[in-house]
């Protein structure tokens, strides 16, 4: 298996994250990286598959309502039935859950407020891919930055996800406790993530792009580089097929 994987990060009409997630892929990790116009339909020729955050078509109507049209969607479906890997990172994640790749549904935070912070996330179901790169670490803390990042799913949909271990991260304390003073956004099961059944398409609302630079780190024991490591868990898995 070659060290690299094959990404292609998908832009949308109002895509802010896009660079960010390319610089984490191309200059951090020296992987083969391309943007990926959303009216793009091939995506054959890669591994992962970002949708990144920012406000795709404004916001218009809702989070991801009318970016899940987009003629690129058809493919990152192709691609994930296929079992290859997808990520989508906040207003990804909203996207992923309109154009039903992940159940559920992204709604107004808790307070109708925008939140831009750093949060503690314990991490879950840590036999799934993305998360096999943490070793024995069980909290990380990544960036988030959303007006609409209040996960909701009805009650037989949670209980589904807690069942499969879909559920990947939840918001939670620095000592990894899940109180209601830890989630920000009013989450339903404190979610910060999840993934499918297949393990195979991953959604978050923080940022691991935002946490991966050791340009950033202050020291060896603090969380700059969490989010590099989700990307690395996903080469190690590659690595094993």
């Amino acid at each position: 298996m070659s060290h690299a994987l094959k990404v292609g990060i998908v832009v949308f009409p109002g895509s802010n994250c896009d660079r960010d997630v390319a610089y984490v892929t191309s200059e951090l990790l020296g992987w083969p990286t391309e943007l990926l116009w959303h009216e793009e339909t091939n995506l054959a020729n890669y591994d992962l598959i970002v949708l990144p955050g920012g406000f795709s078509f404004g916001d218009y109507l809702r989070c991801g309502a009318i970016a899940r049209f987009s003629p690129i969607m058809a493919a990152v479906k192709d691609h994930a039935a296929a079992g290859k890997w997808v990520l989508g990172i906040c207003n990804g994640f909203q996207i992923l859950t309109e154009a039903k790749l992940l159940p559920g549904a992204l709604v107004r935070n808790r307070d109708l407020h925008f939140i831009c912070d750093r949060v503690h996330l314990r991490l879950e179901a840590k036999e799934r891919p993305w998360l096999q790169g943490y070793g024995e670490k069980t909290v990380i803390r990544l960036p988030i930055a959303h007006g609409e990042g209040c996960y909701y799913a009805d009650a037989a949909t949670l209980a589904e996800l807690e069942a499969n271990r879909q559920v990947l991260f939840r918001y939670a304390d620095a000592q990894g406790n899940v109180t209601p003073e830890s989630n920000p956004n009013g989450s339903l099961n404190n979610i910060a993530g999840i993934c499918n059944a297949a393990g195979n398409v991953l959604g978050m609302m923080p940022h691991p792009e935002r946490a991966a630079d050791p340009a950033l780190c202050h020291s060896p024991s603090d969380h700059t580089l969490d989010g590099l490591q989700l990307f690395k868990s996903l080469l190690m898995a590659a690595a094993e097929v």
